[in-house]
C-alpha cells in the first residue's frame, strides 16, 4: 500500500521504517540498509517534473528520520542519469506563470537540495549518460559520485536564458572543483565529459557502463555496514562547517567527536580491536 513520506510507519525516537514506501515518479527500494532510488522515464532521458520534483523533496525529508535507510543510491534508468527538468511538463507551463507562482516553483526545487543535504544518510550518485540541469544539481548534492567515460554533466542554464546560480549551484559546485572551473561550467553551459569530471574532482571515480550501479550499491553497503551515527555527524559537519571558521569549526568538531565518543558503536569498535576482530557496527 503506497503511503506519503510524511505518513511512514513511526518508531520510537520519531524514527521512521521506509523500507515499505511506494513511490508515485521513481522507483524505489530498500535491501541491507541501502536505498536504491531510480529516475525512471528511461525514453526522456529521465526528466523531472512538478510532482516528481515534489515527492523527492518530501520522501528525503522524510528520510531524516528512516531508521532503516543507512545510504542511498541514486540512479537514473536505462543509459542516463537525468536531463534536468521536463521541456513539455515544467519549462512550458513555467513561460506562463506570474512571479509569485515562478517564485514557489524555485523555492520547491531548492527544498529538495536542503532536504539532500539534511538527510543524514551519505548519499551516492550513479552517473551514466546525460546529466544535465537540475540532473546535474541532483548529482551535485550528493555526497559520492560515480561516474562513467561516455557521461556528459552540464549546467546548462545560460543555455535556456536562465543564470547559472540555481538550486545551490553557485554555492555547492566551486566547493567540488573549484571556483575558476565552476564558472566556466556555468557561464558556458558546456558538457563535462566523464573525464574531465573525474580528473576536475567532480567524480570520486569512473566505472564502466554496465558496472557502474553495482559499484555504486557497493559503495553504499559499505557505508551502511559502518559506523552509521559517525557517518550521519560527519556528513553534517561538512554541511555545517561551510559557513564557519576555522576556530569555530574545531570547536564544533570536538563536540561531535565527544558525542560519537559516548555511543555503542565507539565501544564496539574498541573492544573489537583489543580482541583482533572486525567490528560490527549498530548505528547507536
Amino acid at each position: 500500500m503506497r503511503y506519503l513520506p510524511g505518513e511512514a510507519q513511526r518508531l520510537p525516537g520519531n524514527r521512521a521504517a521506509l523500507a515499505d514506501y511506494q513511490a508515485s515518479h521513481f522507483l524505489f527500494e530498500v535491501g541491507g540498509g541501502v536505498a536504491t532510488l531510480t529516475l525512471n522515464r528511461p525514453e526522456r532521458k529521465n526528466p523531472l517534473t512538478f510532482d516528481s520534483y515534489a515527492e523527492l523533496r518530501d520522501l528525503f525529508r522524510a528520510l531524516a528520520y528512516a531508521d532503516d535507510v543507512k545510504a542511498i543510491v541514486i540512479t537514473g534508468a536505462g543509459e542516463n542519469f537525468c536531463s534536468g527538468g521536463d521541456v513539455h511538463d515544467i519549462i512550458g507551463p513555467l513561460t506562463k506563470l506570474d512571479m509569485p507562482g515562478l517564485l514557489a516553483f524555485t523555492r520547491m526545487t531548492g527544498d529538495l537540495v536542503k532536504a539532500i543535504r539534511a538527510c543524514p544518510q551519505p548519499i551516492v550518485a550513479a552517473v551514466d549518460g546525460i546529466c544535465a540541469g537540475a540532473g546535474a544539481i541532483l548529482a551535485l548534492a550528493s555526497d559520492i559520485r560515480l561516474g562513467t567515460a561516455r557521461s556528459k554533466t552540464a549546467f546548462l542554464f545560460t543555455r535556456v536564458g536562465l543564470a547559472g546560480c540555481d538550486m545551490g549551484a553557485c554555492a555547492l559546485l566551486p566547493r567540488v572543483i573549484g571556483q575558476g572551473r565552476a564558472a566556466e561550467l556555468l557561464y558556458t553551459g558546456r558538457s563535462m565529459s566523464g573525464a574531465e569530471a573525474e580528473r576536475w574532482g567532480f567524480f570520486n571515480s569512473l566505472q564502466e557502463p554496465e558496472a557502474l550501479l553495482d559499484a555504486a550499491r557497493a559503495f553504499a553497503q559499505g557505508l551502511a555496514d559502518g559506523p552509521t551515527f559517525a557517518h550521519g555527524m560527519t556528513k553534517k559537519m561538512l554541511q555545517q562547517e561551510w559557513n564557519m571558521g576555522v576556530d569555530e569549526a574545531i570547536e564544533a568538531e570536538a563536540q561531535a567527536q565527544a558525542i560519537c565518543m559516548a555511543t555503542n558503536d565507539f565501544h564496539r569498535a574498541y573492544h573489537a580491536f583489543v580482541a583482533k576482530q572486525k567490528p560490527e557496527f549498530e548505528g547507536d
